[in-house]
């Protein structure tokens, strides 16, 4: 099983790839799952070191269950064991969580991103014993937390990763956005969980935590890896003026998003079809259209989001010429 110590390099996140129609109330099996495997292996071919699938950008809420299971049987055939992979298994109830992180299990996840149930909002004593249920039913499987508190309604504080990493022996990492609070989580965890922050916060969580911070996610990975695999080229590196060039490159790369990005009420009510246009204008995923009830966007902000597409493939023709060299150093 995967340790803290073992997260390194760029994990990609991938949207569900939907066929056309999807976005029809009455659509039936709309997972695209030949491109599915297309940019599996596009990414791994790229140069990514790991994968993270069916969460918030993947549309897990609203897939139904004959498309989950034909999706994560397609991602974990399509990896084949070549890079790490974590399956999404949040849920209504622990029940269905149960059920999701079996199937996961049986095709060969190395590990699940799991988050709170979202009906109710959670005590730190229901969450821990959530996470401690979900890690004695699967011992021999990775649990990364999803640590989104908006989204759970659960503001994961540090007595809730002070007692989790105790009753939970199977977590090891939790995809996390909150570099003010890095720190205090880090101290708790007592150094037994990895904190992954996202390619945007990199940068600051590694000014943080520099030792820890070896590792991040990257939904704009799916618009392109290339600017994404060097910024952690240059970090891995200690290379401090790169770092500092692509940081301000990835900046004006995302400008056209701040105004949505930076309020949370906003992004909230609109980060699936951010994050779905974008990867669609970029071209590097055919991610489909959004399946409802999320298919509803303010041309406004659409525009927004295709802006950061064009941005983005600037951007990794910049870096396509010392890429390859970034997914050696990521991969000794």
């Amino acid at each position: 099983m995967l340790r803290p110590s073992d997260f390194r390099g760029v994990y990609a996140i991938i949207p569900t790839p939907a066929k056309d129609g999807a976005d029809r109330w009455d659509a039936v099996d709309t997972v695209d799952l030949i491109e599915t495997e297309r940019v599996i292996n596009r990414l791994i071919g790229d140069g990514v070191n790991g994968l993270i699938v069916l969460g918030t950008t993947g549309e897990c809420a609203t897939i139904t269950g004959q498309e989950y299971e034909a999706f994560t049987d397609c991602v974990l055939a399509t990896v084949k064991k070549r890079i790490p992979t974590f399956i999404g298994t949040t849920a209504l109830g622990t029940h269905e969580v149960v059920y999701r992180a079996q199937f996961a299990a049986q095709r060969g996840a190395d590990g699940i991103l799991l988050g709170l149930p979202m009906w109710q909002p959670l005590t730190v004593d229901m969450a821990v014993e959530y996470y401690r249920s979900i890690s004695e039913a699967f011992p021999r499987l990775a649990l990364m937390v999803y640590g989104n508190g908006r989204a759970f309604r659960f503001a994961f504080p540090p007595e809730f990763w002070s007692r989790v990493v105790d009753a939970a022996p199977t977590l090891v990492a939790a995809k996390y956005s909150r570099p003010n609070a890095l720190l205090d989580s880090l101290a708790a965890s007592k150094g037994r969980v990895h904190f992954l922050p996202h390619d945007g916060g990199l940068s600051r969580f590694a000014e943080l935590s520099p030792t820890t911070t070896t590792a991040c996610w990257s939904t704009a990975a799916s618009m392109g890896p290339e600017p994404v695999l060097e910024q952690m080229r240059a970090l891995l590196a200690k290379d401090a003026a790169a770092l500092q060039k692509i940081a301000t490159d990835l900046a004006w790369a995302r400008e056209p998003i701040a105004e949505i990005t930076s309020d949370p009420d906003l992004f909230a009510t609109y980060n699936i079809q951010m994050e779905k246009i974008r990867i669609q204008a970029a071209g590097y995923c055919r991610a489909g259209p959004i399946r409802p009830p999320y298919n509803a966007m303010p041309e406004r902000y659409a525009e927004r989001a295709r802006e950061n597409a064009r941005r983005w493939r600037q951007l990794c023709e910049k870096y396509s010429s010392v890429y390859a060299a970034g997914r050696r150093e990521l991969r000794r």
